[in-house]
């Protein structure tokens, strides 16, 4: 009699959990078929040419011959980056380039904490300050183009009314080419990075503040012992996006010098649509975004192993 009851228990169980199966299942299968589009439009705009651009470094093909003129050569492509002096040239200009983060990334912290706390109509000035951040990129560069200038540009005609002589001339100067892109770059990005840290710094507790007023702190041991440790995470947030967008520079590049004068202003992005885009050299371009990816991937990894004695969670 128990045997029997304890049967019959068991199979109203059994064949629940039978359902429950099924129903999962089929819940699964109409989920897959809602987020398909999305997977296969992600798979083919966006990890196939990733597993492509792998592939086709070691290879040597254009665009112009079909796909039987592709043919094998191993690293060659990557041994011929090393004998490449604009690669070179590239190279250097991007790690020029990455100084424009930590610049952006004082000057954001200096403006945030000055409208956080001892400023009117905030939202007017982040709004202000965040408008560059969201402009057409074209349209600022064409601005700028307009106020380096080198005779007619204001910028030079207030220097020249100081008294400099020969003032420089900017983005047409192989010397200051770079650095007026820079200069851009820097006045573009502080709006975002202002906006963030605003809100790392609202997060901080007033009461840490309040304490410290209480012991007699002066501002700068406030900042240095409460605000810019607590900050950290909003740093190193900003930090790894930073370098991210400092190599990724093209359309400053493209509207503004082409790469000039003298490669002056070329980047890695920039190097990589010339020979892709223009040489037709589809294999060449791989094997620089290779490098490029390597670049980016080994400069996170670093930061975030240091991460660990700086920032604090």
């Amino acid at each position: 009699m128990a045997s029997n009851s304890v049967s019959t228990t068991e199979k109203p169980q059994q064949s629940r959990k039978t359902r429950k199966s099924k129903i999962e299942k089929s819940e699964n299968l109409v989920g897959l078929f809602f987020v398909s589009p999305m997977l296969i439009g992600i798979s083919v705009i966006v990890l196939f040419p990733i597993v492509a651009t792998f592939i086709l470094a070691f290879a040597d093909w254009k665009f112009v011959t079909g796909i039987d003129q592709l043919k094998w050569i191993g690293f060659d492509n990557f041994v011929a980056l090393v004998n490449d002096e604009k690669f070179i040239k590239s190279v250097i200009n991007n790690a020029i380039f990455i100084f424009t983060v930590p610049i952006t990334m004082l000057c954001a912290l200096f403006f945030a904490i000055i409208i956080d706390k001892n400023v009117y109509l905030k939202s007017y000035f982040k709004v202000a300050f965040f408008m560059p951040y969201i402009s057409s990129v074209v349209a600022i560069a064409v601005v700028w183009q307009v106020l380096f200038h080198p005779s007619q540009g204001p910028i030079n005609q207030v220097l020249m009314t100081l008294g400099m002589e020969n003032p420089p001339t900017w983005i047409s100067d192989p010397n200051f080419a770079l650095i007026s892109l820079m200069i851009i770059h820097i006045w573009i990005s502080i709006g975002f990075s202002l906006i963030v840290y605003i809100a790392g710094l609202q997060s901080i507790p007033k009461e840490l503040y309040e304490a410290a007023d209480i012991d007699g702190a002066n501002s700068w041991y406030k900042f240095r012992n409460i605000t810019f440790p607590l900050i950290s995470p909003t740093s190193f947030f900003l930090l790894i996006t930073g370098i991210i967008a400092s190599f990724k520079v093209f359309d400053l590049i493209a509207v503004l010098t082409e790469g000039g004068p003298l490669n002056s202003t070329t980047m890695l992005v920039w190097h990589l649509y010339e020979r892709a885009f223009l040489d037709l050299d589809v294999g060449y371009a791989s094997a620089i975004a290779v490098v490029l990816f390597l670049f980016v991937f080994s400069i996170t990894i670093i930061q975030w192993i240091g991460q660990k004695k700086w920032v604090n969670y």
